[in-house]
């Protein structure tokens, strides 16, 4: 893609007035939208565009690639806020907690008690969200629907985690819209008040079911880099 910011600027500015269009549209719940630019496996210098043309909330999906990559634009931008939409291993969790402002992909006790440490040790506290398998996908990461209820509770009363959402991937070839809204529902039995849900094909009809967040990737930078595209 042509990486000049004006380029940046002018997806930006799309994928903004999309938001707005179906947050206007649908209204409340959420009193807002916040998108996040998942700039995973793009290179620094294709993030720096939309840097620069004032984006500042932006997902990874691994560690290691995070941590490679944005110390060094955070030097110029201080204020990003940087999620890991990407599973976690407990290994990790050091360097996570160090790096990420948001992690939404808690799914499990053992990581409840892995970052819990951390961040007691750290006094850091990045924001929590819960994964949920909304599709019951083998293939997928994510609490089971029925489990995530008593999994945020847990994690809240016997972990001592403060949890601020639930995130999803809905299964793929089907409508969306139906895992959007069960995800709402668990959201409010939970007690959360967040919701990420939405990436690039689907999130206005995540923004009608409650989201209040969007992670959008294709639609901003183009083709992923594939390891054939970097060979």
């Amino acid at each position: 893609m042509d990486g000049s910011e004006s380029n940046a600027g002018e997806r930006l500015a799309t994928i903004r007035a999309a938001v707005e269009r179906a947050h206007k549209r649908f209204g409340p719940p959420a009193s807002h939208v916040e998108l996040i630019a998942v700039s995973k496996t793009f290179p620094a210098d294709a993030v720096l565009p939309f840097l620069e043309a004032g984006q500042r909330v932006f997902g990874e999906n691994r560690v290691q690639e995070a941590k490679d990559k944005w110390p060094g634009l955070r030097e110029r931008f201080a204020d990003v806020e940087l999620h890991l939409i990407g599973p976690l291993q407990t290994n990790k969790v050091k360097d996570a907690v160090a790096l990420f402002d948001v992690i939404e992909t808690l799914d499990r006790d053992k990581l409840a008690v892995a970052l819990s440490g951390e961040m007691q040790r750290t006094g850091r506290q990045p924001k929590l969200f819960v994964q949920v398998n909304i599709g019951g996908e083998a293939q997928k990461s994510g609490i089971a629907p029925d489990e995530t209820v008593a999994f945020v509770a847990r994690s809240r009363e016997e972990h001592g985690l403060k949890i601020d959402g639930l995130m999803c991937i809905p299964p793929d070839g089907v409508p969306p819209g139906p895992y959007f809204a069960h995800l709402a529902v668990l959201a409010r039995e939970a007690g959360v008040a967040e919701l990420s849900m939405g990436m690039s094909s689907d999130f206005e009809v995540a923004i009608g079911m409650g989201a209040t967040h969007v992670r959008v990737g294709s639609a901003l930078f183009g083709h992923r880099p594939t390891p054939a595209d970097m060979a």
